[in-house]
């Protein structure tokens, strides 16, 4: 299995709005379109692909906020599967890769995301690769987690 992140350009703008979550799903993420326009924005975002075997299957949003805490904060702020792929094991397959993008490409030694914590397989997920809440909520009410390296 070949996994790749690769950040949106014109040649995959189309199929990354394409993808969706369930309907469950929908009120924990922001959808691929809204990511976009955040993208655009806050040029501290960057939004990215994620495929099997050459096939979007997900999406991710992550990023380096200098401005946050003593030296910046690198968050992994938008991922997702899109529904059709879920239930097959590739949360955990592109949670793995994206973490190992984000370390080597911001050479960082801690990762932040924010969550609801009524979204329990998004948080059995984070828990299960060393993801922990710090006691801080973001702007939307979310409770923040941070993996330390």
């Amino acid at each position: 299995m070949k996994i790749e992140i690769r950040e949106r350009s014109k040649e995959n703008l189309k199929e990354i709005l394409s993808l969706r979550v369930s309907e469950v799903q929908k009120s924990y993420i922001e959808s691929t379109e809204q990511s976009l326009e955040d993208a655009t924005e806050c040029n501290f975002y960057r939004p990215a692909g994620l495929y099997r075997d050459g096939v979007l299957v997900g999406f991710s949003m992550y990023g380096y906020f200098p401005t946050e805490g003593r030296n910046g904060r690198v968050w992994l702020d938008r991922f997702l599967i899109d529904e059709k792929y879920q239930g097959q094991g590739l949360g955990s397959i592109m949670l793995k890769a994206v973490i190992s993008h984000l370390i080597k490409l911001y050479q960082c030694n801690e990762i932040y995301l924010s969550l609801y914590e009524t979204n329990q397989r998004a948080l059995h997920l984070y828990q299960k690769f060393g993801f922990h809440f710090n006691g801080e909520k973001d702007i939307n009410g979310e409770y923040v987690m941070v993996k330390k390296i």
